[in-house]
């Protein structure tokens, strides 16, 4: 089920991944999911590297393995016990009397049998969850920790539905095969070999006629899997579409009310769900075929066994306990043999879940420069790499220097771009949408690597701090709004965890936030709930522009921080940024050409390249670029 769970979770990610990529004009193509039923690329190296994570706990497993096999021999030797004790009762009727004595002493050694099968069955399944919890967690840390290190054009490649995945279903494919099935395959092969050796002990001939219909049982499994497996990939197909539509249309219910079409999603809902359900429908009778037919044929093994082990006991060969014991066997036989083809499958799900969990933990990280010793002894101890910076050590400089970039090697979309932002100065830059603007941002936070070119900070390149002392330079506020499951103080103080309450607050006055967070139930230990749809856009925004104002960075980027806000308020955050943007270098990104009219240069931005830069007055006298773009929004 995890592994259908986990495809049914990848198609559903494929299906909205699809939708952003039209929108966004097929940039950041997530890769397809794999299908139910297919297998890991390379099934030995992927088993070997799981049994990397195994190696330290090897003494653990050498107990388990040692208290499986004393578990299952307790419980194969039983039912010989029980025939013992039927055959006492059996020469007691038939004879002087039943030897309760002897009879007790025999129930006594069956009852301390399955006793110690209980007790080393128990002890074997502790452990083993012990183990395999430990190598889950080991699993989900690594990918933690990757998923922090990971540069963003990683995320560009892979949907959020598939890292979700990899995370969640992925690691529960291999919890269970860990926590169980490693378990359930050494029982399932002792169990079988033991229990053969027992019905060889009894009679060979009754083991031989009871072994004639396992090809049978085989061919039949094969068939019903061959038949239905089809099904279940069309199963989980539709079952993909399903849940990918629904969420999708929950999502956007407002703008599908707005535009009158429930009725055309309801019918997509109704042609997916009927194609589920047909899938499921065939999927489900086919599986449920092989139980009564392989009990059928288990049927007919029984009645040879009876026939023949009637007539061995006629004519002494073999003892009524023994045909008992036999039979129980027998039944006993087809369990393991079924649970050994499972575990096989299993297994070929577990390496492809594992395959794709070391892929992610793999993956190439982003490059730092190199760390002392010291940082990386801070480092392992989860405590801070670098002091946050005071404004007044930095002085600001920014000097892109013949910088060019593309997403994508084939595609650059800033070519060239030489500027130098002097300590202090307030920059704002504009430009149509996709000229490259929030791109030149991401590129100083070295969220993406350049392809040519540098850029630097009081005249060190970028690339010679590490990430995490380069970003504590800046404090951003961006158009896409973030807030996380939590109190309003703590998404604030998100923007400086060492900030007290007053900081916090006083944050929150300059941001014209503060009266607004009072008058919610709980103030400012009032509950987003994680979808933070609980308060308005706007209200976000100021949220986030709070965060910035308390992070107190030395050099500021704002990109299109007002754009959610009415025009009020957005004067007042404009008065509280000018104040904040005082004697620190920013970078102001807006749409609004108004709100950047008193920036002290402004770069218009054209296709990645600047195609004009001066003063807002200088730009309207050359009657250029900028000036249609000021005119188109202010007829003057």
């Amino acid at each position: 089920m995890a592994e259908q769970d986990a495809r049914a979770q990848e198609t559903r990610a494929q299906d909205t991944q699809r939708a952003r990529n039209t929108r966004a004009g097929g940039r950041g193509r997530g890769p397809a999911g794999m299908m139910p039923g297919e297998k890991a690329k390379n099934f030995k190296k992927t088993m070997q590297t799981l049994a990397a994570y195994l190696r330290p706990h090897a003494l653990k497993l050498i107990i388990v393995l040692v208290c499986a096999v004393a578990s299952t021999v307790f419980n194969i030797v039983s039912p010989a016990i029980l025939g013992m004790a039927t055959d006492k009762v059996v020469d007691g009727l038939m004879g002087s009397g039943v030897d309760y004595q002897a009879l007790l002493m025999i129930l006594g050694v069956l009852l301390a049998l399955y006793g110690l099968s209980l007790l080393f069955g128990v002890l074997q399944g502790w452990i083993m969850a012990g183990v395999s919890q430990r190598v889950i967690y080991t699993l989900r840390d690594e990918m933690s920790k990757k998923l922090n290190r990971l540069p963003l054009s990683y995320f560009d490649r892979q949907t959020h539905g598939e890292i979700q995945s990899r995370m969640v279903n992925d690691i529960e494919t291999v919890n269970q095969a860990l926590s169980t099935s490693l378990t359930q395959m050494i029982t399932s092969f002792v169990t079988l070999i033991g229990i053969l050796i027992m019905m060889i002990r009894i009679s060979l001939i009754m083991t031989l006629a009871a072994l004639v219909v396992i090809p049978a049982s085989m061919i039949v499994i094969r068939l019903v899997v061959s038949k239905s497996q089809g099904h279940f990939k069309r199963q989980q197909e539709y079952l993909g579409h399903v849940n990918g539509h629904v969420e999708e249309m929950y999502g956007g219910h407002d703008v599908i009310q707005a535009f009158n079409r429930e009725d055309e999603s309801i019918e997509q809902f109704e042609e997916f769900n009927d194609k589920l359900c047909e899938s499921a429908w065939k999927s489900q009778f086919l599986s449920g075929l092989m139980m009564p037919m392989t009990m059928f044929i288990g049927n007919l093994a029984y009645v040879m066994v009876c026939l023949l082990g009637g007539y061995l006991a006629i004519i002494g060969r073999i003892s009524i306990g023994d045909i008992q014991a036999f039979i129980q066997y027998v039944r006993n036989f087809n369990q393991p043999i079924t649970q050994v083809a499972n575990i096989v499958n299993l297994l070929q799900s577990t390496a492809a879940a594992a395959e794709r969990i070391f892929e992610l933990i793999q993956e190439e990280e982003e490059v730092d420069p190199w760390k002392d010793e010291e940082e990386e002894e801070v480092e392992k101890k989860d405590e801070p790499a670098f002091a946050r910076p005071d404004a007044a050590d930095i002085r600001g400089e920014v000097k892109f220097d013949h910088v060019s970039f593309g997403y994508t090697p084939d595609e650059i979309i800033i070519k060239d771009f030489s500027f130098t932002a002097r300590p202090g100065q307030s920059i704002a830059i504009v430009g149509p949408t996709g000229a490259g603007k929030t791109t030149l941002v991401k590129l100083m936070m070295r969220f993406y690597e350049l392809n040519g070119g540098s850029i630097s900070v009081d005249g060190k390149d970028i690339r010679d701090y590490s990430r995490q002392e380069l970003r504590l330079l800046f404090g951003m506020v961006l158009q896409e709004t973030w807030l996380h499951s939590g109190t309003v103080r703590e998404n604030i103080r998100y923007g400086r965890t060492d900030a007290t309450d007053e900081e916090v607050e006083a944050a929150a006055k300059a941001a014209h936030i503060d009266f607004f967070i009072r008058t919610q139930p709980g103030g400012y230990d009032m509950k987003i709930n994680e979808e933070a749809n609980n308060i308005s856009q706007g209200q976000k925004q100021l949220l986030t522009i709070a965060r910035a104002i308390l992070s107190d960075s030395p050099i500021m980027i704002l990109d299109e921080a007002t754009s959610s806000v009415d025009t009020r308020t957005e004067q007042m955050i404009q008065n509280a940024m000018d104040k904040l943007m005082k004697d620190r270098t920013s970078f102001v990104i807006a749409h609004r050409l108004s709100t950047i009219k008193g920036a002290d240069h402004i770069l218009v931005m054209d296709h990645g390249d600047i195609v004009e830069q001066g003063s807002h007055q200088e730009l309207l006298e050359k009657d250029g670029f900028y000036a249609k773009l000021y005119n188109s929004q202010f007829a003057e």
